[in-house]
Formats: structure tokens, sequence, C-alpha cells
């Protein structure tokens, strides 16, 4: 990996850093930017590491009881059972991510957690929203469980809502959660539209105007976890899910940015909340506002 490619996610929060008027701006520089862009450069770091070891499919076990190799070792809380949790990483990433938070999920009673890599070709998020289709069906076939809940970040969020908006998937997916999502697009790094995927995540792309069409009795609970500083939301609120038929619920997260939201412990807690108290469509509230979680 060139280091230019592993600089670019960081170019618009360095131009916010290092405005024009470089003097007057640095006398007003938040405190909690800095920490959390240490916190991201040092996740950067540590993924860096991570990531060949997530390159791999990971082996799935037969028998739905057991956990994953990845859970060996980690201690687990007396709890009913619970629907598979199927984990998705973002962008030019794989599913060394999840990491920190498939362990907590482990640690409380989620025995059945499934990380899908979907190919780092993939040039298209309606092929790769098939495709986590069609893992969804062998994943309920195996384990016998007719819901899944879903956590995806990033891009994984959006290919997870086009998947239950768009190809009838709020019939197997219980609960979607996004960290960090452009559900709106976001305008970050234009250089980068080469990329077609890229360009489905610009506001106003054809995909982005296809989930805001009318999706009536869609069964699926949203949660959006968005952060206000996040620096690959552009504006940051595009993380957001607005839709005026979807059951959503938006939590805001301070002082955290794009990168650590699958790793920070408060996050992971939020998401076991969100999952553990689950609700149908017709019994959630669907003007829950934001929540502070970290």
């Amino acid at each position: 990996m060139k280091v230019t490619r592993a600089v670019l996610p960081f170019l618009p929060l360095c131009q916010r850093l290092l405005p024009d008027k470089l003097p007057g701006k640095l006398a007003g520089l938040s405190l909690a930017l800095l920490k959390a862009t240490a916190l991201e450069i040092a996740i950067l770091a540590g993924h860096l590491l991570l990531y060949p070891s997530g390159i791999v499919q990971e082996r799935r076990s037969p028998l739905s009881s057991l956990p994953s190799p990845d859970d060996a070792g980690t201690p687990q809380l007396p709890t009913e059972a619970k629907p598979p949790v199927v984990l998705l990483h973002g962008f030019i990433d794989n599913r060394s991510v999840f990491v920190l938070l498939r362990r907590s999920l482990a640690q409380h009673g989620r025995q059945q957690i499934e990380s899908l890599n979907y190919s780092p070709l993939t040039c298209d998020i309606r092929t790769a929203a098939e495709l986590l289709g069609r893992h969804i069906e062998e994943i309920c076939e195996r384990t016998g469980s007719r819901q899944v809940d879903i956590v995806g970040h990033s891009l994984g969020g959006l290919i997870g809502r086009y998947y239950v908006q768009r190809l009838g998937g709020d019939f197997r997916v219980r609960t979607l959660v996004t960290l960090g999502t452009p559900h709106s697009g976001t305008r970050v790094a234009p250089l980068a539209n080469a990329h077609p995927i890229v360009r489905q995540m610009r506001p106003g792309s054809g995909l982005i105007e296809e989930l805001t069409r009318p999706a009536p009795g869609c069964r699926t609970h949203f949660v959006s976890f968005w952060s206000d500083l996040d620096h690959l939301m552009d504006p940051m609120e595009s993380a957001c899910i607005d839709h005026p038929d979807l059951t959503v619920q938006n939590v805001r997260v301070s002082g955290v940015g794009h990168l650590a939201l699958p790793v920070h412990p408060a996050v992971a807690t939020g998401i076991r909340q969100v999952l553990d108290t689950a609700r149908t469509a017709a019994e959630a509230d669907p003007h829950v506002g934001g929540l502070t979680v970290a």
C-alpha cells in the first residue's frame, strides 16, 4: 500500500486543521478534534498491521452453536439465543476491522457472528448487495435462524441498506446498524471519483437517489451511528438516515472519528444495546433522536 493512499482519508481533516489563515485558526482548534485525529492515526497504524489477517474469508463451522475460531478463548456471558450478526466492512478494507467489536459481541452472548469480505474488485454496490443476499440465505439455512442482524461500517452499511430496502432484504434483516455510512452521499476526496463505487457514494448519484424512493412496509429497524468528527462525511449529517417510510434511530457519537467507529468501546456498547433491545418496525419509535455515546 502506497503511503499516499494511506494518507488520503486524512486530507480533508488536515485541511480543517491547516487552513489558509493558519495563526488565527490554530488558536481555536478543538482539543476534541486533536484527540480524535491522534486516535484515528493510531487506529490506522494498528489496522495496517492487522489487515493481512483479514484478507482471506473466514472459515465457517457447520455447527451453528459453536463460536468461530476468532472468538476462541473469549469468555461468554449466559444469554438467550439471538439472531446471527453479519459484519460488513468499508471501502478498501476487510473483516480485520471488526476484531474488537466481534470480541465484544461474543463476550456478551452472540455465538453466531459472520464477518463477510466482499471483493476489493467490486465496482457496483448493487452487485455487492445481491451477493450479500445470497450469503444471508446461506447463513440462515446453516444456522436455522429466520433473521439476522447486520452491522456495516461506511460502505458496508450502504450495501446492507440497499439489500434491505431495494432487494427485499427486510424479510431477513431484523436490525441494520450502520457506522459512518454516507446515506445521503459524501463529497470528500473528489479525486477518488475514478472508482465507480466512490461515484455511487456521491450526493445525487443514481444509487443514492434509489434509496430516497418509497419503501412502504419495510420491516427492518435501522440504527445509524454518526460522528460529529467524521472526516469522511461531508456534510457530517449525511451519515444520518432520513426517510419517511423507514423506522430509524440516528445516534450521534461525540469525539470519535471515522476509523474509530467500529473500534471504540463506547460505540461497541451502543451497538450491543441496540441489538439486545431490537424491536420490530411496528413497535419501534421512528422519532427517537440522537444519543451521545462517547
